[in-house]
């Protein structure tokens, strides 16, 4: 069995990842915005927060489909291990 990448996200979840990085992706146009217009920093340090916690939501819907899946079927086919050692090494780079 082949593993599976992004697209093995259920379509419903696949449509929610798109939604929040598109609302990402127009904040960012309307934090650079707001830099162009010099706006108040604390205003752009909210927005960018904002931002964070959309991508930190998005990436963590992609992280809880790939263990349902692809990390399940590796155990499932005796390769977990190496996919263990995926997820730890993602951990450390989520929480620095």
């Amino acid at each position: 069995m082949e593993m599976r990448g992004v697209n093995s996200l259920e379509d419903k979840d696949r449509s929610s990842v798109i939604n929040l990085l598109k609302t990402s992706k127009g904040q960012i146009e309307g934090i650079i915005k707001m830099l162009e217009d010099n706006r108040y920093c604390v205003d752009i340090s909210k927005q960018i927060l904002a931002v964070q916690a959309l991508l930190k939501k998005a990436n963590l819907s992609i992280i809880n489909q790939h263990i349902k899946h692809c990390v399940r079927q590796a155990f499932n086919e005796g390769r977990g291990d190496e996919k263990v050692d995926e997820i730890i090494e993602l951990i450390d780079k989520y929480a620095k």
